[in-house]
């Protein structure tokens, strides 16, 4: 293992009832809540209601902002910060999904600061400070409400930037599973999808000694695919549910990855697509993941690929060399994707060859090369494209 300094300060709130914490949580950081959500299925379920009972309860004076994103934007953003600042918020309460809560961040560094937000994200400037921010989770996938991550989309210039600070991480965040019973049938799916490519990522690397990294790695990749059917067919089962929200979080809240850093090559790909065409990013991802598999295995680092054919999807690898066993495995992984209904094809966007050149040079567009595992280049990324154009790979 390299060295490394683990730290997460966030307050995890899991379990059935649990919402009932916000009354305890909330005083402690001030009166002014800003609360953000997305598109008003929160009160189409009720979740809505019992939100504002509870800020009701002990008196907070409320603030709503609505309308953020799937890719959350860059002028909603600043829309959002702009009401901080204005009315003064104390805290902001992030409801929904991993685009909420990563609104929520770059919402939270910027409404404390002068400095533009998007200065903060592509790094020109850094967080000294920023809100405080609690997470109710509605959707359980990007693992947001347990790290300091954030995605922004600037539309106007078509990028699409990760970046996270000590600052940004949520306070507390409140996890209870019934509050998914709602999430829609393609949205569990990219639930799914979100988290097994969240753990690959950090699956694929080359440092020694990490058997117990591995097996975590492993054991949420092998419950995933033993619960997501499963919860397909029974959208309102507690204790699927409970699992996948679990799952969620110990994907991305940097358990997995102590000791060595992952390759997250797919997710630089991901956000260029997204950037140009603000596609559902599970679903780019579900078309990426085995398309980069293939086109960086090779005879240097089939043992990485064996391992997970063997021991998360059961491959029998008697009789044949660690290549074909390591295409099983990739094979097996995008079946298990398309047969939960996932996209296969960048074509399922209307995304053709016109706009390739366009991403692959977002890809390479803070330095010549990306990702870990297989140092890749802006012909891999073309590459990795035009094999994602197609409906099965190659």
């Amino acid at each position: 293992m390299d060295n490394f300094t683990f730290h997460n300060p966030v307050k995890l709130i899991f379990g059935r009832g649990k919402l009932e914490a916000l009354t305890e949580e909330i005083p402690k950081y001030g009166n002014k809540v800003l609360l953000l959500y997305g598109g008003g299925s929160i009160k189409c379920n009720g979740i809505y209601d019992r939100i504002i009972e509870k800020l009701n309860e002990i008196n907070s004076e409320v603030f709503e902002f609505t309308g953020i994103e799937a890719n959350p934007k860059l002028s909603t953003v600043r829309q959002a910060i702009d009401v901080c600042k204005r009315e003064q918020i104390e805290l902001l309460l992030a409801v929904g999904g991993g685009s909420v809560i990563d609104a929520a961040k770059a919402i939270a560094a910027g409404a404390n600061t002068e400095t533009d937000i998007w200065d903060i994200i592509t790094k020109k400037e850094k967080v000294t400070e920023a809100l405080p921010i609690g997470t109710v989770v509605t959707i359980a996938s990007a693992g947001s409400e347990m790290n300091a991550s954030s995605v922004i989309t600037n539309w106007e210039t078509k990028e699409k930037k990760g970046w996270a600070s000590p600052y940004t991480y949520p306070k507390f965040s409140v996890l209870d599973p019934v509050l998914t019973y709602s999430v829609p049938h393609e949205q569990t799916v990219f639930g799914i999808v979100d988290v097994m490519a969240h753990v690959l990522e950090n699956y694929f690397h080359h440092t020694s000694n990490t058997p117990v990294q591995d097996g975590l790695c492993e054991a949420i990749l092998r419950e995933m695919i033993e619960a997501g059917p499963r919860l397909l067919e029974n959208p309102k089962s507690y204790e699927l549910r409970e699992s996948v929200m679990l799952n969620a979080v110990l994907a991305r809240n940097g358990m997995l990855n102590m000791g060595y850093k992952g390759d997250w090559a797919t997710h630089e790909i991901e956000h260029a697509i997204s950037a140009v065409h603000d596609i559902p990013h599970a679903g780019g991802i579900a078309i990426l993941f085995p398309n980069w598999m293939r086109h960086v295995v090779d005879k240097n680092n089939t043992g990485r690929f064996k391992q997970l054919a063997v021991r998360v999807f059961d491959i029998d690898p008697e009789g044949k060399s660690d290549r074909e066993v390591s295409l099983e495995g990739i094979a097996q992984l995008q079946e298990f994707w398309k047969g939960l209904g996932a996209p296969v094809s960048l074509k399922e966007y209307e995304i053709d060859e016109s706009t390739l050149d366009e991403i692959a040079d977002k890809t390479v567009s803070k330095s010549p090369e990306f990702g870990r595992f297989k140092r890749l280049t802006r012909h891999d990324s073309m590459n990795i494209l035009r094999e994602s154009l197609q409906e099965v790979g190659v």
